[in-house]
């Protein structure tokens, strides 16, 4: 009753073996190194404001430049090793250092850290999981209670 079908569906899905597909190990990996990357930026920024020597950051925000450089070095080495040896590219950080960009750039880094926590505790990595861990404390001392503010 019914001619047969002689042409393939433009539904059936075509097997597509020239299509690099990553373990979730490798997806982690990228997604932890991504994390790290933007924490990098972020501290980057703080270190610069730390250590500006025109008087822009104020000296009761809490900002340790030494502290902030080694923590930089660090987290630039995880990266390192999370890309196969490739370190990450640094950008220069931006000028001005209000009260209010110090406070929004330490909850950026408290945030950033603790999605890199939340990757690195799935991927079972201890060394960038006590980093992140770290980097979360040390972004939350300055911070002010939200709920009261």
């Amino acid at each position: 009753m019914y001619e047969p079908i002689r042409t393939k569906s433009v539904h059936t899905m075509a097997a597509a073996p020239e299509i690099p597909h990553r373990s979730r190990e490798q997806e982690l990996d990228i997604r932890l190194a991504g994390q790290l990357t933007a924490l990098l930026t972020v501290t980057d920024e703080l270190r610069a404001l730390a250590t500006r020597t025109d008087g822009g950051a104020p000296q009761d925000a809490g900002l340790d430049g030494a502290e902030l450089a080694a923590a930089a070095e660090r987290i630039a080495e995880q990266v390192a090793r999370l890309s196969g040896g490739h370190y990450p590219l640094r950008a220069e950080p931006t000028d001005g250092g209000t009260p209010a960009r110090i406070e929004a750039l330490q909850q950026r880094a408290r945030t950033l850290a603790g999605n890199a926590l939340a990757v690195a505790t799935t991927r079972d990595d201890a060394a960038a999981r006590e980093l992140a861990a770290e980097r979360m404390a040390a972004h939350t001392a300055p911070h002010r209670d939200l709920a009261t503010a």
